[in-house]
């Protein structure tokens, strides 16, 4: 378990031990001298990101910051299986019930490859370049956990919660993530291409950074308060998906399904959508911004959107609705519309001269 007052003891005796002041510490993770004061008073905790950059800078190891762990040196935990027998069981029976719990464990170049019934058992854990192919991991519970390089492919992580973590360059691919849930979690560099991710949701302040999604389903997901940049969702399905107050940045979704998905409240910008399908798709209150749109859209609907050089080429607009928006910033190039939506665009003061009307 991780407490306030014990890990701010242990920073004030790592630190001094490194012959650091609160100032000298603060400069190199980037933070305030007041911050660093407020750990060793216990008034506050460093997020498990920090955490893991103050071992490094203290020459410890992540467990130094647990209770159960009093040493400071960087030698990791003798790599055993942590088995725990129930002990009401006959002896013969014992073998069949192996609980693994993996908490408050550093874990390195280790292969767990066919693990089986972890679920809430692996929180607050360092995991580095340690292998989970084809493991039964499904309501498993990461909570204040380092995941740097490890390969989960072909496991089931299905209705697992995943909370203040920080997963670094890790591979998801073909994996089952059904259901399962991030929260206050740092994404980067993970490969989920293939995985099962429908009803997949991402809440609370994550962020993703440079994934590949590439042919997973990612349908009736719900992404709330996130921010998701510079990764790849080519060829995948978004069916029914919603993303709130969610902003999205330089991400590739070529010959993505967009088919009923909304977008509510945030940001879609700079991002290729080269023959993806827009059928019953929505943006309400969406910053849209360096957007090139080019085929059918079908069922459409912008309302109370921003607009910044977008352009529409190509493409076939029908029961394709903007309502109060400012097209002013959007260019309307070889188009076709059914009347009712070119009356919507008339209203909205476009230059229509790139649009032509096609008789339904």
């Amino acid at each position: 378990m991780l407490n306030a007052k014990m890990i701010g003891t242990k920073i004030t005796e790592a630190r001094k031990k490194k012959n650091l002041s609160q100032a000298q510490l603060a400069q190199q993770l980037f933070i305030s001298p007041q911050a660093v004061g407020k750990w060793e008073r216990g008034e506050s905790m460093p997020d498990i990101i920090t955490l893991n950059h103050l071992a490094e800078i203290l020459d410890v190891d992540l467990n130094y910051f647990s209770e159960s762990m009093p040493s400071q040196t960087r030698e990791l935990t003798p790599f055993e299986p942590l088995i725990k027998p129930t002990d009401e069981l006959p002896a013969e029976n014992q073998v069949k019930k192996l609980s693994w719990d993996m908490s408050d464990g550093n874990w390195l170049d280790a292969d767990f490859s066919g693990l089986k019934n972890l679920q809430e058992k692996f929180s607050s854990s360092n995991m580095q370049h340690c292998l989970f192919i084809g493991s039964e991991l499904s309501g498993l519970l990461l909570k204040g956990n380092n995941v740097d390089s490890c390969n989960f492919s072909n496991s089931d992580l299905s209705k697992s919660h995943i909370q203040n973590s920080n997963l670094l360059s890790n591979s998801f691919k073909d994996c089952s993530l059904k259901e399962a849930e991030f929260s206050k979690s740092y994404i980067n560099g993970c490969d989920f291409s293939g995985a099962d991710l429908t009803g997949l949701k991402l809440l609370k302040s994550n962020h993703a950074d440079a994934c590949n999604f590439s042919n997973s389903d990612i349908s009736n997901s719900h992404m709330l308060n996130s921010s998701i940049a510079n990764s790849i969702f080519k060829n995948c399905s978004l069916k029914e998906a919603e993303f709130s107050k969610t902003h999205i940045d330089s991400c590739d979704f070529s010959d993505t399904n967009f088919t009923g998905i909304v977008f509510k409240s945030g940001a879609f910008l700079s991002n290729a959508i080269v023959n993806a399908v827009w059928n019953r798709s929505s943006f309400i209150g969406t910053r849209i911004e360096e957007l090139l749109f080019e085929g059918a859209l079908e069922d459409c609907y912008f309302e109370n959107c921003g607009f910044k050089k977008v352009t529409f080429q190509n493409t076939r607009l029908t029961n394709t609705f903007f309502k109060n928006n400012s097209l002013k910033r959007v260019s309307f190039v070889n188009c076709q519309s059914d009347r009712m939506t070119y009356e919507f665009l008339k209203g909205g003061k476009v230059d229509l001269t790139g649009i032509t009307v096609f008789e339904v």
